[in-house]
């Protein structure tokens, strides 16, 4: 029967021997398990960090950049200040040619496209009735010319009566009357003739100008009438390509930038890789009060056969390169699409540049839209990568940049 007592003995000694040191025994390998742990704890540091980096990279922010181009003065030619769309307009306008006389359409001597000299023929009206006018017009003439010359045989031989004292003063005055009006006759159906000739003149119409058939407005059959509302009587339009020019409306804050004889480019839509050069060759001198603009007129140097009427166009207005001397002569001009630029909350034009995948807020100033385009004139040097999709959403915002 075990006692409480020795219970107590014998814990008492297990514990002893617990304590005692086997000399004889064989040393334990306590570096190898401190190594392999630390191999472990590594290990395990180095997945979490990779597993941080893999969640971090996941919640980047995809933005498209664009580059801020960089030009120097000289490199490419005047600096553009701003740019516009407008359309292609003639110097003379269009030239609109209508009937003088009302008839009937019976020919057109051109085409549409067709280039034309001044006095060309163009249109050919029905001239019958215009013609048998003249003949009339000549055959009362003749009759009038006869009544005439018998008129003043009667009125010589009058005064010789008179003279004599054959007849009364009161029957030499009426001989005197009927050559007077048969003189008056003469003149009237003369101007009545040269009327009927100028109407049948009228009846073919000539090329006012030197230009190119734009339109025919009516068929060969119709009836033609001179006026009526809205030009109706108009048969053939024109315009003179030999004087070509470009339209734009500037806005009024930008009319500063913009002055007579200062050069300009236009490039058609139509053919974008045309540049034609021009100048400013008239500004309007009234403003668009609804739209706040004013049309400015610039004329291209030298025109050719690509560009036709009314085709849209950009029109850039350059900046005259500054004396070599000029210290603003070396200063580069900066430009960014116009999709980077942003207004914060306190309306200041920003930028987001993105760095190391960072993306960070630059505050900007601007010289002006061209095309669509916009010219920095402080805070980027050029050659930043900006940001031109959605932009982030805080300064410093992890970023990955897609095409």
């Amino acid at each position: 029967m075990t006692t409480p007592e020795s219970e107590l003995q014998d814990k008492r000694r297990s514990d002893l021997a617990s304590l005692r040191i086997d000399r004889d025994a064989p040393p334990k390998p306590s570096g190898v398990g401190k190594t392999r742990r630390l191999t472990w704890t590594f290990a395990l540091v180095a997945a979490v960090v990779a597993l941080t980096a893999w969640a971090i990279a996941g919640r980047r922010l995809a933005v498209t950049v664009a580059p801020a181009t960089r030009s120097s003065p000289g490199q490419d030619g005047p600096l553009p200040v701003l740019s516009g769309s407008g359309y292609i307009v003639t110097g003379d306008r269009y030239v609109s040619v209508g009937v003088r006389v009302p008839g009937r359409i019976d020919r057109y001597f051109v085409e549409e496209g067709q280039s034309v000299r001044k006095g060309d023929p163009l249109v050919q009206i029905d001239d019958r009735d215009y013609d048998a006018a003249v003949r009339r017009a000549e055959a009362g003439l003749e009759l009038a010319r006869a009544n005439l010359k018998l008129a003043e045989a009667d009125l010589k031989r009058g005064r010789e009566l008179s003279d004599k004292g054959f007849i009364a003063k009161q029957e030499l005055d009426v001989w005197e009357n009927k050559a007077a009006v048969a003189r008056a006759t003469v003149d009237q159906l003369l101007a009545e003739l040269k009327q009927a000739r100028v109407n049948l003149d009228y009846t073919l119409l000539r090329a006012p100008t030197d230009g190119v058939v734009l339109a025919k407005t009516k068929e060969v059959g119709e009836i033609a009438v001179p006026g009526g509302f809205s030009g109706s009587g108009d048969l053939i339009r024109l315009a003179n390509l030999s004087d070509m020019r470009a339209q734009v409306d500037v806005n009024e804050a930008d009319l500063s930038r913009v002055r007579m004889g200062q050069p300009a480019e236009v490039a058609p839509d139509a053919y974008p890789d045309a540049h034609y050069a021009a100048d400013v060759v008239k500004l309007y001198p009234q403003v668009d009060r609804q739209k706040g603009t004013l049309r400015v007129e610039v004329r291209i140097r030298e025109p050719d056969a690509r560009l036709l009427p009314d085709m849209s166009a950009r029109i850039t207005f350059l900046a005259e390169p500054p004396p070599s001397g000029d210290p603003g002569a070396q200063s580069p001009a900066i430009f960014v699409p116009a999709a980077a630029l942003r207004r914060d909350a306190q309306g200041n034009n920003v930028v987001w540049v993105v760095t190391t995948d960072r993306a960070h807020r630059v505050m900007v100033e601007t010289g002006g839209d061209v095309g669509n385009r916009v010219r920095i004139a402080r805070g980027l040097t050029g050659g930043e990568m900006v940001v031109v999709g959605d932009p982030p959403t805080r300064d410093g915002q992890w970023v990955k940049v897609v095409p």
